[in-house]
């Protein structure tokens, strides 16, 4: 396998990149089709659907009494992680909790020159589910990731859903779960883990919101039930965008590639955009050099043949214009000066700024959340924070002087806008009284 160079605004070029950004789309008509047949068989049967659709989807059967990893087993799993991996987690945990306490918003309240006071209440959400997958690996970072804003922010009760697997539950999620202060933890995922946090069962109640990653059933399922609970956003293919100059290490370009290739799912895009086309060449060649010991080098050479490229641009205006056009979840900025360009990045989810900030770091344990807008949804969303996890409410207080100084105007707005019962209900106070 070779890495594609393309240079930009070649025809190869133009389709590449047209057909990466157009990849995030609805989900497939027989997708939604069975998510919605589940969602109904959940608000119908509740624990037995779970039990019966855990059995023909992850075929294990499981009892309603053991849907509920209890607290013990959760204590057991932290106690048989191997102490070194123990140690990571609780590393990782303490970054991630002290980055999130700087993105709480606080209450505030304030009375403007007519008197009136004005402020907003922040509150917790009281109870939120993470959704955290299962499948070809295990995820203790996604646990971190999402449980731990949502406990600085307060949320007192946390509801974590995993699908089972036939070998047994798995010793670093639930360890994770323990060290983030999960208050509830279910043996059941996909589609139908969704429908019960949304609408409730015996065995588990509803949620507030529900936060986390998933295949396509499980997006499906959280786009369906928005409106019933508040989600956090739609987690659609990941890419990584590394814009390099001549000062770059090929080898480093190549294996944070690699890294970003390696997740599985066949749709991840890893790209090198660079105004040096040497740089593109020793990239190539380091990734090739880089596949022959790789455990996971099938994963990789399949991203790397649908999603990978380097683009070789003029300049390094060029290549930005170009990371910010593709709105990457992740964005390297491996240059001599990172931070004279850092201001010419408008779209992308996570920025890690020189050669020796590595992607991966964000994952796992700088502090700043691994949850973010992907599928080039950046343009316009943010990522995970413990904001996401409070919720706000407006406090007006009017005294009879600020309503007499607004109240025509009010009402005068209200009947711009045809609605004379709200002119009467603001003048009907501005009356001497009978």
């Amino acid at each position: 396998m070779s890495l594609r160079i393309l240079q930009h605004e070649s025809a190869n070029c133009r389709r590449f990149v047209t057909e990466l950004i157009a990849r995030r789309e609805a989900s497939p008509v027989g997708v939604d089709r069975a998510v919605a047949r589940i969602l109904e068989q959940v608000r119908r049967d509740g624990d037995a659907a779970l039990v019966a659709l855990t059995k023909r989807f992850d075929g294990v059967a499981i009892a309603r009494e053991r849907l509920r990893v209890s607290a013990d087993e959760l204590a057991a799993a932290k106690s048989a992680l191997p102490p070194k991996e123990r140690a990571a987690l609780m590393v990782a945990a303490r970054r991630i909790a002290a980055f999130h306490r700087r993105t709480l918003e606080k209450s505030f309240s304030y009375r403007d020159p007519l008197g009136l006071r004005l402020g907003q209440i922040v509150r917790p959400l009281r109870r939120v589910g993470i959704y955290v997958p299962g499948g070809q690996a295990s995820y203790p970072s996604s646990v971190l990731m999402n449980a731990l804003p949502a406990r600085v922010a307060g949320v007192s009760e946390i509801v974590m859903v995993s699908p089972p697997n036939r070998a047994g539950d798995n010793v670093g999620v639930l360890a994770a779960a323990a060290i983030a202060g999960v208050s509830e933890v279910y043996r059941v995922g996909g589609a139908q883990a969704i429908a019960a946090l949304a609408y409730g069962t015996r065995a588990i109640a509803a949620v507030d919101k529900i936060v986390g990653p998933g295949n396509a059933y499980v997006q499906a399922a959280k786009r369906m039930v928005y409106g019933v609970v508040d989600i956090d956003k739609m987690a659609g293919p990941s890419e990584v965008v590394v814009i390099a100059d001549e000062k770059a290490r090929p080898a480093w370009i190549a294996a944070d590639l690699i890294a970003q290739a390696e997740h599985g799912s066949g749709d991840e895009a890893a790209i090198l955009i660079t105004p040096v086309p040497e740089v593109a060449e020793a990239t190539a060649m380091a990734l090739r050099r880089a596949l022959l010991d790789l455990p996971r080098a099938a994963e990789v050479r399949r991203v790397m043949a649908r999603r990978g490229a380097a683009i070789v641009v003029e300049n390094l205006e060029q290549a930005c214009a170009l990371a910010n056009r593709i709105g990457p979840e992740h964005l390297e900025l491996d240059l001599d000066e990172p931070h004279r360009w850092l201001s010419r990045i408008e779209s992308a989810g996570a920025i890690f700024i020189g050669g020796q900030s590595p992607a991966p770091l964000g994952d796992y344990l700088a502090g700043p959340n691994h949850v973010l807008p992907t599928g080039g949804s950046a343009r316009f969303a943010s990522p995970l924070g413990a904001y996401d996890f409070l919720k706000r409410t407006s406090i007006i207080e009017a005294s009879a002087r600020g309503l007499a100084a607004l109240g025509a105007t009010t009402a005068r707005l209200a009947r711009l806008e045809g609605f004379e019962g709200h002119a009467r209900a603001v003048e009907v106070r501005l009356r001497p009284p009978l």
